[in-house]
């Protein structure tokens, strides 16, 4: 029988142990893991088969959060996240705290705060920064509803969360933007 909290706590465990999450974000199902922890970030370039040198998206709860990420945040994102309403990663310049690996070119890091209650609260809980990357081995797209996600993705990961498995409502990524140092964004994904 399905539970809420047993959910939580299996993904507790696994991210405090180093281990890969399969969980639905406030976007698509990502694979997600301690974005403090150079090993579990290198297991998830390598179940994706993506170059390392590709940064990946980190999941906060709360915009205050930001400041212990980033080195030289811009009051005025604080602005700009209360504004959006379509869940909008950004990218900041600065990352601090992080797995090396998580930033390898230029040290910025891409940062969503999530507004889903299930990302929420396992991030609040968690109290570090998780990785959310999309579901799927690099260059494919990416899983709109669980049944998308290929079963060596399924197979590679430690815990599979339940909940959402059965929602069969299409996912879209998150728009991207870049804040730049004078306070002037770049839209990369709308």
């Amino acid at each position: 029988m399905y539970s809420y909290e047993n959910d939580i706590e299996q993904c507790l465990r696994v991210l405090h142990t180093g281990g890969l999450i399969l969980y639905p974000t406030d976007t698509v199902w990502g694979i997600g893991c301690d974005a403090t922890n150079e090993e579990a970030v290198a297991r998830v370039y390598a179940l994706k088969k993506r170059s390392d040198e590709k940064s990946m998206i980190i999941l906060l709860a709360d915009e205050r959060d930001i400041i212990k990420y980033v080195t030289q945040p811009d009051p005025r994102v604080y602005d700009y996240i209360k504004g959006i309403h379509k869940p909008t990663t950004i990218i900041y310049e600065g990352a601090v705290g992080l797995a090396p690996n998580l930033t390898p070119q230029n040290n910025s890091i891409a940062i969503r705060i999530v507004r889903d209650r299930f990302c929420k609260d396992l991030v609040k809980r968690f109290r570090k920064p998780v990785v959310s990357t999309s579901a799927n081995v690099s260059g494919y797209p990416a899983p709109g509803v669980f049944t998308d996600i290929d079963i060596e993705i399924k197979n590679g990961v430690d815990y599979i969360v339940q909940h959402r498995q059965d929602d069969q409502t299409p996912a879209v990524p998150s728009a991207v933007v870049k804040w730049n140092v004078d306070g002037s964004l770049n839209i990369i994904r709308p």
